[in-house]
């Protein structure tokens, strides 16, 4: 994947926004998990636009710069209490959707929301703002 798509920062936040209209066309709302540490971001913004001062975080590693870890040497560290229907786990990117496999395991009662999907993990995914195309993708905080 040589190609590589660049997000501005005005870009990113208006997706986000975006996002926060599908989220509140599904309900209510009341705890943000971010998934870091791409999710810390969106979280932010989310927590601020939908009015959700309960966040926690989950630290999550699938990533060595940039190869894919294969799944029995994926970190994942979390203490959020308690999750149900009413908790948001949040990140910037569904692309292979393994993340969220993963984590929808450990939370099924969960709604699953990320600013951009990819083809493979739009299926992982309850919610996000745009699809986007399988292409290394460059966010502002990257540059």
């Amino acid at each position: 994947m040589t190609e590589k798509i660049y997000i501005s920062w005005e870009e990113f936040h208006q997706d986000t926004k975006d996002l926060c209209q599908k989220i509140k066309a599904t309900g209510k709302y009341n705890k943000i998990i971010a998934v870091s540490r791409g999710g810390l971001i969106p979280a932010g913004i989310i927590a601020y636009e939908l009015d959700i001062r309960n966040n926690e975080a989950i630290n999550f590693s699938s990533y060595d710069n940039d190869e894919q870890r294969k799944t029995q040497d994926i970190e994942f560290a979390a203490e959020v209490g308690n999750v149900d229907e009413n908790t948001l786990i949040i990140d910037d990117l569904a692309d292979s959707g393994q993340t969220f496999q993963i984590l929808r395991q450990h939370y099924p009662q969960a709604r699953f929301v990320t600013v951009y999907a990819k083809e493979p993990g739009a299926k992982q995914v309850d919610i996000y703002a745009k699809d986007i195309p399988n292409k290394w993708i460059v966010f502002p905080w990257d540059i």
